[in-house]
């Protein structure tokens, strides 16, 4: 799936935060890979050979890495499914949003998202999130959502809830890439490979300001920047502060920083070190 090219801007970003007219969404990402420590494999999955083995492979990090974007292409290139995690979670927000609830009323968020029968059609390109039995696909990248998704996906039954059920869509498609924030970490913590993808909060914010621009939904400006700055910093205090499924670099991930390099050089490097260990 291509990625949108981003039109420039009608006023320049704070300093040090230029936007290149043109330039495709998240083709400013990489820089440094780092190995934190050498991943074991697990006999029954990564390690055995052929198409009906399985294999977890788990891509980490903070809003704005292009996680679904890599997760999704690197998913395609390796013949297996791929799994959004962060969009389970924001249809949860849609959910409180659109039934009035409020972030002050947990139980009944955990309650009305158990209602709403979540599941992905399999059968999409990327698969697509079904809530109540309709689509949330473009619902969940809205503002409101936006906004309140990070308090929502700290509610500590919510969470649990959702972990049960991304293991057991593992267990019904155990060829699967999955992204998140605690995929490593909690939900799979012993994925055949697992990866964590890093970049400046700046430059995660230049990323975010050149789509919202190239899909209209920002004028551009210094002052947008800002705000969407603000928004990332506060998001990455948020997730890494919770109880219940911080946002940590597993020990024996891969992490990569993402701040210079293509869509194209991180997808080719996770393919490369997935290849190179799961066989």
């Amino acid at each position: 799936m291509t990625e949108p090219a981003p039109t420039a801007p009608p006023a320049a970003p704070p300093a040090g935060a230029a936007t290149t007219a043109g330039r495709t969404l998240l083709q400013s990402m990489g820089a440094n890979i780092v190995e934190v420590q050498a991943m074991p494999k697990r006999p029954t999955a990564g390690a055995a050979k052929g198409k009906d083995a399985g294999l977890i492979v788990t891509i980490d990090g903070p809003a704005g890495t292009g996680k679904s974007t890599v997760a999704r292409l690197l998913a395609r290139r390796l013949g297996v499914e791929f799994l959004d995690t962060g969009a389970m979670y924001r249809a949860a927000a849609a959910v409180a949003i659109d039934a009035g609830i409020s972030l002050g009323s947990p139980d009944q968020i955990v309650a009305a998202v158990a209602s709403q029968d979540m599941h992905f059609d399999w059968d999409a390109d990327p698969p697509e999130l079904i809530c109540g039995g309709r689509s949330m696909m473009k619902r969940i990248r809205e503002p409101d959502v936006t906004r309140i998704v990070s308090p929502v996906a700290a509610i500590p039954g919510l969470r649990r809830d959702m972990v049960r059920k991304q293991r057991a869509i593992a267990r019904a498609h155990p060829r699967l890439v999955t992204e998140g924030r605690d995929q490593g970490s909690v939900v799979f913590p012993d994925a055949d490979v697992k990866f964590y993808l890093d970049a400046s909060a700046e430059e995660r914010a230049r990323r975010r300001y050149e789509q919202l621009v190239a899909q209209g939904t920002i004028r551009g400006g210094p002052d947008e920047f800002r705000a969407l700055l603000q928004e990332i910093v506060a998001r990455d205090l948020s997730d890494s502060t919770r109880r219940d499924g911080p946002l940590i670099c597993p020990e024996d991930a891969v992490r990569i920083d993402t701040s210079d390099m293509t869509l194209e050089q991180v997808v080719d490097e996770l393919e490369r070190r997935v290849r190179a260990r799961a066989g």
